[in-house]
């Protein structure tokens, strides 16, 4: 099993599940491991949570005790109810977390596939390739963006998605255009050498932008992100 969100659902259905595949999996991906493990202290909380002891019998008189007897389930319920509830807000947390988590280290490890698009350079590519690029995600560049050196449709979890490079005055930025990719807020990453951010776009999933080395601090690439954004002209999604 190589798919962490397929790994992710498995284990939220049962996180005790003894599946040899899915040790595998959790052996081989750290971000998945720290998934598991934040998962399991949930689970452990979760089960002290719907322990709910109940007050103990009061002695009152017999006229008494079914009212008694109704207000004490009535309260064991809804204990019940709110423990269900603060469990799948934080079993979404945990799923959003580890996932934006995940999207990073999926977005760095497509870069190792395409080292040549690293290149310094004044050449741009042909506004007609760039045009068929960004043509299945539903956008255009506007004519003050910066000067793009290479751009390719690339396939990222299960879609193709347009790849860019700009050229700035730090240097090459990549850009990855995830319009089938949902974050809740703004990530930095530094992994493999590679620094960036993914940052959430109203209505058209994420950005991913991102350098290589450490020459490039994460204010200066979050206002390349902002400056990218702001180049962007959206169509209609769909």
């Amino acid at each position: 099993m190589s798919d962490c969100n397929a790994y992710r659902r498995a284990l939220l259905a049962d996180p005790h599940a003894a599946d040899p595949e899915l040790a595998l999996h959790r052996a081989g991906c750290h971000d998945c491991g720290v998934f598991t493990e934040r998962l399991l202290q949930f689970e452990t909380r979760l089960e002290r949570a719907l322990r709910v002891p109940l007050p103990p019998r009061a002695a009152v008189d017999s006229a008494r005790v079914v009212p008694l007897r109704r207000r004490v389930r009535r309260g064991g319920w809804f204990a019940m109810a709110a423990s269900v509830l603060v469990a799948a807000v934080v079993a979404g947390g945990l799923w959003l977390g580890a996932s934006q988590s995940s999207l990073a280290a999926d977005v760095v490890t497509h870069m190792g596939g395409e080292p040549l698009a690293w290149r310094r350079t004044d050449v741009p590519v042909p506004a007609a390739q760039i045009r068929d690029v960004l043509r299945d995600a539903h956008m255009t560049l506007a004519a003050n963006a910066d000067l793009v050196s290479y751009a390719s449709s690339c396939a990222f979890r299960g879609y193709h998605v347009p790849h860019l490079v700009i050229q700035t005055a730090s240097g090459p930025v990549t850009v990855m255009v995830l319009v089938h990719e949902q974050v809740v807020r703004s990530k930095r990453f530094d992994e493999q050498g590679y620094r960036g951010v993914i940052v959430p776009v109203a209505g058209h999933g994420s950005l991913a932008v991102l350098t290589r080395g450490e020459t490039v601090d994460f204010a200066a690439v979050e206002g390349i992100a902002r400056r990218v954004q702001a180049s962007i002209v959206w169509g209609r999604i769909g």
